[in-house]
C-alpha cells in the first residue's frame, strides 16, 4: 500500500484557518504512523505547496515547517518519512495529454502530473481535499 499527498493538505495542516486543518493533520498523524504505507509527494506538489502557504498565510515559518515535514529536518529532529519524487520527460508528455483529458474538471498542471505519478509508480492512494480528482484516483480525505 502506498499513498501520494497533495498540496491542499500540506496547506491546510499549518494553516488552523483552513477548513481541512483538523482532516489533514489527523491525515498526516496516519501517514507518519505509517498507516497508508510508503509516502510520496512531488516536486511540483513541494513548489505549489512553498507558494501558497506564502500566498494564503503570509508566514514563511509555516512555509518552512512543510518544507521540514516533506524533506526531514536533523537539527530540528524531524523525521522524513515520504519520498519525493521528480517529473520527468515522459511524465510531463503524459501529464500534458492528462490535462487535456481531464479540463473539464479543471484540474491543475500539477494535479495531472500527481496522477501521472501515481500511475507510473503503482501508488494506490491520494491524500487530497481536492474533489476533481474523484473518479481518477482513489482519494483519501
Amino acid at each position: 500500500m502506498s499513498i501520494f499527498i497533495d498540496t491542499g493538505v500540506f496547506i491546510a495542516y499549518v494553516n488552523k484557518k483552513d477548513e481541512y486543518h483538523a482532516s489533514a493533520v489527523r491525515l498526516v498523524e496516519d501517514v507518519m504512523k505509517n498507516k497508508y504505507g510508503a509516502a510520496f509527494t512531488s516536486e511540483m506538489v513541494f513548489d505549489e505547496s512553498m507558494t501558497f502557504i506564502l500566498y494564503k498565510t503570509g508566514d514563511i515559518s509555516k512555509a518552512i515547517s512543510v518544507r521540514d515535514l516533506i524533506l526531514g529536518n536533523k537539527e530540528k529532529d524531524v523525521p522524513r518519512f515520504m519520498a519525493l519524487v521528480f517529473v520527468d520527460g515522459d511524465i510531463l508528455e503524459k501529464s500534458w495529454n492528462t490535462f487535456v483529458k481531464y479540463a473539464g474538471k479543471r484540474l491543475s498542471f500539477t494535479d495531472c502530473s500527481t496522477i501521472e505519478l501515481m500511475k507510473s509508480r503503482g501508488i494506490e492512494h491520494l491524500a487530497s481535499f481536492d474533489g476533481g480528482f474523484d473518479g481518477i484516483v482513489a482519494r483519501l480525505h
